[in-house]
C-alpha cells in the first residue's frame, strides 16, 4: 500500500500579515486594560510627594507600603470587611442555589404552567418598579437597616436563563436512569444536576460575587447602623473625605515629631490606595474560576 505524504501548505503572506495584525491588536487591547491597574498600583507604593507632582508614570519611585498600612488602620474598617465578606459569601451561595433550583424546575416539562412561571421571572429584566417602590417595599417588610437586606434578592433573571439553558443541554437519559433507580427531584438536583453544572455555576458565582462585593447603593439607601456598613460604602465615604483624612494623618504625624513628605498621605494617594484595596480581592478571585468561564458561558448561552 502506497502512502502519500501530504505536504503542509505554506501560509500565504497575507495570512501572516493578518495574524500579526490580530496579535498586535489584542496585545494593545490587553495593555490598555492592564495599564490602569498597574498605574494605580505603582502610585500607591511610590513616594507620595512624587506622586502628587505627577512624576511617577511607568516605574515606581521611592517604594514603600505605608499607604496600605495607614488605610488599613482607619476606624471601622475590620468590621466593614467582615460585613462585605459575609454578604458576598452568603449572598452568592443563596443566589446560585436558588437560581439554579428555579432553573431546574422551569426546565421540566412536567411543571404546571412552566412557560408562565419562566416568563414571570424573565419579565423582571425589562420592567422595574423603580427605586422608591423598592425602598418602600423593603421598609414595609422591615428589611431596612438589617443584614437581610443584602442577601434577600436570591433569584437573578439573567442567571436563570444561563443556568436553564445549560441544564437543558444535559442528556435527559441521565435523569431518567436516576429516576428509575428511585431518585426524586431533590436527589436528582443535588446529586446529578449541580455536579454536572459546575462550569456555569462557577461563572454565575463569580458574576454574583463581584456584584455583591461592589454594591454600596443598598447600604446608602437602607442602612443607618454603622455596624452594618460594607467595605465599599465605607471606602466610598473615605474617598469623599480623602482630603480631610490626608490632612488629619499629616497633622498627627507632625505632632508626633515625624514628618516624611514621601510617606505622608495626600489626597491622590488616599484615593488610589482605596481603589486598590477595593479591587485587589476581585482580581484574586478571577484566576480560580477562569477555566470555567468559556465553557460555562458558551454552553449556557447557546442551546443545541
Amino acid at each position: 500500500m502506497i502512502r502519500i505524504k501530504s505536504k503542509k501548505a505554506k501560509p500565504r503572506f497575507i495570512d501572516l500579515v493578518f495574524d500579526g495584525f490580530i496579535y498586535l491588536f489584542f496585545a494593545v487591547f490587553t495593555l490598555m486594560c492592564v495599564f490602569p491597574f498597574y498605574y494605580i498600583f505603582i502610585n500607591t507604593i511610590s513616594a507620595n510627594d512624587l506622586v502628587s507632582r505627577g512624576i511617577v508614570l511607568l516605574l515606581p519611585k521611592g517604594i514603600h507600603f505605608g499607604n496600605y498600612v495607614k488605610i488599613l488602620e482607619l476606624r471601622a474598617l475590620p468590621n466593614a470587611v467582615l460585613v462585605s465578606v459575609a454578604r458576598t459569601v452568603l449572598g452568592t451561595a443563596l443566589n446560585v442555589l436558588c437560581t439554579s433550583f428555579v432553573a431546574y424546575a422551569v426546565s421540566k416539562k412536567k411543571l404546571w404552567h412552566r412557560k408562565f412561571v419562566y416568563r414571570f421571572f424573565i419579565v423582571t429584566m425589562y420592567f422595574n418598579a423603580g427605586l422608591i417602590p423598592w425602598y418602600l417595599n423593603m421598609r414595609a417588610l422591615h428589611l431596612d437597616n438589617t443584614f437581610l437586606a443584602y442577601i434577600i434578592g436570591v433569584v437573578s433573571a439573567f442567571n436563570l436563563i444561563l443556568i436553564k439553558t445549560y441544564i437543558e443541554s444535559i442528556p435527559e437519559s441521565l435523569e431518567e436512569s436516576a429516576e428509575i433507580d428511585g431518585a426524586g427531584y431533590l436527589t436528582v438536583f443535588f446529586r446529578l444536576i449541580l455536579p454536572l453544572s459546575k462550569p456555569i455555576l462557577a461563572t454565575v458565582a463569580v458574576f454574583t460575587a463581584v456584584g455583591q462585593w461592589n454594591s454600596f447603593m443598598d447600604t446608602l439607601i437602607l442602612i443607618r447602623n454603622s455596624r452594618l456598613y460594607t467595605l465599599q460604602f465605607l471606602l466610598w465615604q473615605y474617598l469623599n473625605q480623602s482630603t480631610a483624612i490626608a490632612n488629619a494623618m499629616r497633622d498627627a504625624a507632625a505632632q508626633g515629631g515625624f514628618f516624611d513628605p514621601s510617606a505622608m498621605l495626600t489626597t491622590s494617594s488616599v484615593r488610589m490606595t482605596i481603589a486598590m484595596v477595593v479591587t485587589l480581592p476581585v482580581l484574586f478571585i478571577y484566576p480560580f474560576f477562569q477555566r470555567h468561564f468559556v465553557k460555562g458561558i458558551m454552553i449556557g448561552a447557546i442551546k443545541g
